[in-house]
């Protein structure tokens, strides 16, 4: 069918068309009646795409005579159109890997996060959930999403920003306890406790979120290159920036608030000394009675020569609290005037127990 309709557009003067084209299509890629005249003009790209498919390999099948087309083009014959369809389709795979790596560059390039995006996008984010996280209350409830902190920090650490946001991390924490260590300077001796253990305790909560946030960064920067840890680095500028301009004075607060029974707190002198003992153990060394109270083994074991002394110490200790208002409940089963002793002497065991 396909051949009779060939014929029926080739009829009449085929031989005469095709002469007619031959000539069209010598003029067309001559560029004109003075390059006809001058010499053979070079032959059409489709001809040469077309002799480069047969030269590698041979015809499938006999060669049919070809007929013009409408718009003036030579039909190719058969085997020579499969061999060009053979070495189009090789050339179309190859521009067609070519897109796709090109695409895939292009989709890698817009993925990238430059040091700009990352000062105008991504540190503002984290500056904005470290500043609720130093400065929340205990109990607050913070509008803020962890998973986009951590993600943000994800992305920074893949696109190779880890040493920026360290030291930008560093530096936002360090402002932040210079002005905490600015304002415990100015509070009044009666507060002066009260604020140290609320600066550290929110510090210390803060701690808890801030670094499982940037654990991507401690593990493949601090860790690896620093060979140090998140944390450690976090509690070490508390200790150097709050501290160890405050020690001098909290400690002798400390001791004159032990002397005085609940000046402050009991659960607020713990927290402060447990604190203390976790910033730099060596401080035990300015008060071993007080860091006793709350930190085992702080002092030697007990020997038997001291037990007196022990005992002295516990009903010192009792009277104090008789005197405060403290009662030992109904001790009507116990003979009179044994309590002190007995109390004292057994009360002594239990309490060096936990030295």
């Amino acid at each position: 069918m396909e051949e009779e309709s060939m014929e029926e557009e080739g009829g009449g003067g085929g031989c005469e068309s095709m002469m007619d084209d031959q000539n069209h299509n010598n003029w067309g890629a001559g560029g004109g009646y003075g390059r006809h005249l001058l010499g053979p003009a070079a032959p059409p790209l489709g001809d040469r795409l077309l002799r480069g498919a047969a030269a590698a390999g041979p015809p499938a099948g006999p060669e049919l005579p070809a007929g013009p087309e409408a718009n003036g083009l030579l039909r190719g014959c058969e085997a020579g159109g499969a061999a060009g369809k053979g070495a189009a389709g090789t050339g179309a795979g190859a521009i067609a890997a070519a897109i796709n790596i090109n695409a895939s560059t292009s989709k890698f390039l817009m993925n990238v996060i430059t040091i700009e995006d990352y000062k105008s996008t991504y540190w503002p984010k984290l500056d904005s959930a470290i500043d609720q996280l130093l400065t929340q209350s205990p109990g607050d409830y913070i509008p803020i999403s962890y998973e986009q902190i951590y993600s943000c920090v994800y992305k920074c650490v893949c696109q190779q920003h880890s040493e920026q946001m360290y030291s930008d991390l560093i530096k936002k924490i360090t402002n932040h306890l210079e002005r905490v260590s600015k304002e415990l300077q100015a509070s009044p001796p009666d507060l002066y406790i009260e604020r140290f253990n609320v600066a550290l305790g929110q510090y210390m909560g803060a701690l808890q979120s801030i670094v499982p946030l940037f654990i991507y960064m401690n593990k493949f920067y601090i860790e690896t290159k620093l060979n140090r840890d998140l944390k450690d680095d976090l509690i070490k500028l508390f200790t150097e920036h709050v501290a160890e301009k405050h020690i001098y004075n909290l400690m002798p607060l400390l001791l004159e608030a032990q002397s005085t029974p609940f000046q402050i707190t009991p659960s607020t002198m713990a927290n402060i000394v447990k604190g203390l003992y976790t910033l730099r153990p060596e401080w035990v060394q300015m008060a071993p009675a007080l860091f006793s109270k709350f930190i085992p083994n702080i002092l030697p074991p007990a020997v038997e020569s001291e037990l007196q002394e022990y005992a002295a110490q516990d009903q010192k200790l009792q009277r104090e609290l008789m005197q405060n208002g403290f009662t030992r409940g109904d001790q009507s089963r116990k003979r009179a005037g044994e309590e002190l002793t007995y109390n004292g002497s057994s009360a002594c065991a239990s309490s060096r127990g936990y030295r």
